[in-house]
């Protein structure tokens, strides 16, 4: 098992990784992908999840020879993922896929396997896809915003199902989930942006803030490709 760590990776992710590993008797190896020393990745365009699987690949290559397997189920395929452009350039294998296994199957199975609480996990994407695309990344900035996420986690109650600080050009904008953005008060939202602005500025970063219903992937804006233009 091969876990790559950055500045992109919270590190409560990698902690529950490393519990799994204990709980599970795994061979374990982490490792650094050096995606941050990649210009293409840093610059953020709209295939830089194609940039970091390049050098995830790359790294795990370098210290194996076996087949590298992935974690891709079916449901990724109804979406714009670059990085699949990348693993198919290493020849990585995909066995949810090719057993068309979707996400929900994906979630049964754990279950099924004694896995609850990794079952019932809400889909977290890298902290980089917070950064709208263009903005370059920062990888000083990146664990702010998982402070940030956690931050909220912990003040709203009930727990929000679904929370997203994300980096744009008009400013930093925190997403919830419709009940919780709902729930949330006028006053509530004051004292969270207060506290929010406590910790950018800790690190030298000025945002407006705002709250918003979560929408997914609007960091994310899609330029379509030239090569798609031309055949027009």
């Amino acid at each position: 098992m091969y876990h790559a760590v950055s500045p992109a990776v919270p590190l409560q992710a990698t902690e529950r990784v490393k519990g799994l590993s204990r709980d599970n008797a795994w061979k374990l190896q982490i490792l650094d992908a050096h995606e941050f020393a990649d210009e293409d990745y840093l610059s953020n365009p709209v295939n830089r999840c194609f940039y970091c699987k390049t050098n995830l690949y790359k790294a795990i290559s370098a210290v194996t020879g076996s087949v590298i397997l992935s974690g891709a189920n079916t449901d990724d395929l109804t979406d714009y993922r670059p990085g699949l452009d990348a693993a198919q350039n290493a020849s990585v294998r995909h066995p949810y896929v090719e057993t068309r296994t979707n996400k929900s199957m994906v979630r049964a199975i754990a279950k099924q396997l004694g896995l609850g609480k990794l079952s019932e996990l809400a889909a977290s994407p890298c902290l980089s896809s917070r950064v709208e695309t263009g903005i370059r990344i920062d990888p000083e900035l990146l664990p702010l915003i998982n402070e940030i996420e956690r931050l909220i986690t912990q003040s709203i109650f009930p727990e929000p199902k679904t929370v997203r600080c994300r980096i744009r050009s008009a400013g930093a904008v925190v997403e919830l989930d419709d009940r919780s953005m709902a729930d949330l008060t006028t006053k509530e939202q004051q004292v969270l942006k207060k506290r929010i602005n406590t910790i950018f500025e800790r690190r030298g970063y000025q945002y407006s803030i705002s709250f918003e219903a979560y929408k997914l992937g609007s960091a994310f804006i899609h330029i379509q490709p030239m090569h798609a233009l031309d055949s027009r």
